[in-house]
């Protein structure tokens, strides 16, 4: 009798097989990183090159001899060190408090039954549409009545809590987070606070991970706020201090692409550290999920 023909499929497409790109996705990565890159490259070009010869046309697409110069230059009157100290120690106190209260606040909308829970996670989301300018002006007055200005404090506190991040880390536990998990643990005894620990951190790390990246990223590029209430003289962070760089008749560009070269370095330092361990978790939760 006739037997059906085996079809061999392709060891990339077996099942558990790791597929590889052909030439064209190497070309398309290859063309996106150079894109990606580019900015970066043309500021650390900027960066090493005089005022005079950025403003010649064409402008210069080789490094110069003035980087370490500039850098110098920025530094110091940019007030950069310190700049650096308040703008890790208001990132990364933004960063905890947001982790820490967003996992909990997930937790409970994700997991926990209580009445006006689906109000009040509307007012979350409701909260996420509303531009942040508008709240400049009230906030500001408050900071003023409170006499803030040109303290920490005063960018610490309006950013410990974050409607994002309690939509994120809910939406993550709902499908990573088994109930069964959490009746086993209240089978055993265990609490509340218990559970929360033992349970839903350990769970819950890799979009902990990913969030505090996202939170640290963006309190250390946020401007605006932070250069209304403190000074470039008092306590800058690093965004504040860049922006002293700018100001004069004919604003120094090579200083001020050095001060912003100097400014980015730290975040691609580290996410080169932490980078695997974040795309890991995206990808941990993309697979739980």
């Amino acid at each position: 009798m006739p037997t059906a023909r085996t079809v061999r499929r392709p060891r990339s497409a077996r099942a558990g097989g790791q597929m590889h790109g052909g030439p064209i996705a190497y070309l398309v990565l290859g063309v996106f990183t150079i894109v990606s890159l580019f900015p970066l490259l043309w500021t650390a070009i900027a960066a090493s090159r005089d005022n005079n010869r950025l403003a010649e046309n064409p402008p210069p697409f080789v490094f110069g001899s003035n980087l370490f110069h500039n850098v110098d230059v920025a530094w110091n009157d940019a007030n950069l060190g310190k700049a650096f100290v308040n703008t890790t120690f208001v990132a990364g106190t933004s960063a905890a408090t947001i982790v820490f209260l967003s996992t909990i606040a997930g937790f409970a909308f994700a997991k926990l039954r209580f009445k006006g829970k689906g109000a009040l996670m509307l007012i979350v989301i409701g909260t996420m549409m509303v531009p942040p300018q508008l709240s400049v002006i009230p906030l500001y007055m408050m900071v003023a009545k409170l006499e803030w200005t040109d303290q920490l404090q005063a960018v610490i506190l309006p950013s410990l809590v974050s409607a994002f991040g309690v939509f994120f880390m809910r939406q993550y536990l709902i499908q990573a987070l088994p109930d069964e998990i959490i009746e086993a643990a209240r089978v055993d005894g265990a609490s509340s606070w218990r559970v929360v620990w033992h349970v839903v951190f350990p769970t819950a790390r890799p979009a902990m991970a990913v969030l505090g990246m996202l939170t640290f990223v963006q309190t250390w590029n946020d401007f605006l706020w932070p250069f209304l209430v403190l000074s470039q003289t008092g306590n800058p962070t690093v965004q504040v201090a860049l922006a002293g760089l700018g100001r004069g008749y004919t604003p120094d560009q090579s200083l001020i692409m050095a001060g912003a070269l100097v400014g980015t370095l730290p975040l691609l330092v580290i996410f080169a550290i932490f980078g695997k361990q974040i795309v890991g978790g995206i990808m941990q939760g993309a697979v739980k999920g």
